[in-house]
């Protein structure tokens, strides 16, 4: 897994970041924790630009939370909740996690928004709320962006400053990603199986 997603960066460059961030905002396939450290590994390899690297991973986990953002505004909650109850075992996404993204939305406002890019699964689920909510487009946008440059740029900088250090463990870190990768998948499957749209 570590050799196919640094070959995809090495071969996509800065659009193929853009668009795994995209998809770990919208299908989580890989988490950002495994993207932008290797993209910044290949980065200090002299692959790519590190700035450029960044502002790759950045529009791609902008775009995503835009597209979730657009969902729960054009769609509405009564629609989103029939959806959810009908369709929520794929997304493992139940009313009850749409009530905490809402109750958790209420409580912080436009804060959430920025302090839920650095939370695993609330990154997905806090644009929802806020389309529902009829946030403004702006202010979406910008703490979103803000947020997500923070988080892709910690993440990009730790892979560009161990770069030895990957080299040295290179051996280890294709079969630790594959089983990550697979872990996730299985944690998926274990919950569609045991997916309750009551819960």
């Amino acid at each position: 897994m570590f050799a196919w997603i640094t070959s995809m960066i090495e071969g996509g460059g800065p659009w193929a970041i853009a668009a795994l961030m995209f998809l770990e905002n919208v299908f989580p396939p890989i988490p950002s924790e495994l993207i932008m450290p290797l993209a910044g590994f290949n980065a200090a390899r002299g692959v790519s630009s590190l700035w450029l690297t960044i502002l790759a991973g950045t529009a791609g986990s902008l775009a995503g939370a835009w597209f979730w953002f657009l969902i729960g505004r054009w769609i509405g909650p009564a629609k989103l909740r029939l959806f959810v109850r009908k369709h929520g075992r794929w997304l493992t996404l139940s009313p009850q996690d749409l009530r905490r993204a809402q109750g958790w939305f209420d409580q912080h406002g436009r804060r959430a928004v920025f302090f839920g890019r650095f939370i695993p699964t609330v990154r997905t689920l806090i644009s929802v709320p806020a389309g529902l909510s009829r946030m403004p487009s702006l202010p979406f946008l910008i703490y979103s962006g803000i947020g997500s440059l923070i988080w892709t740029a910690a993440l990009t900088l730790a892979g560009y400053l161990l770069e030895g250090g990957y080299e040295q463990v290179e051996h280890l870190l294709n079969p630790v990603s594959t089983a990550i990768v697979i872990g996730l998948v299985a944690v998926y499957v274990w919950r569609v199986v045991t997916f309750d749209p009551s819960r």
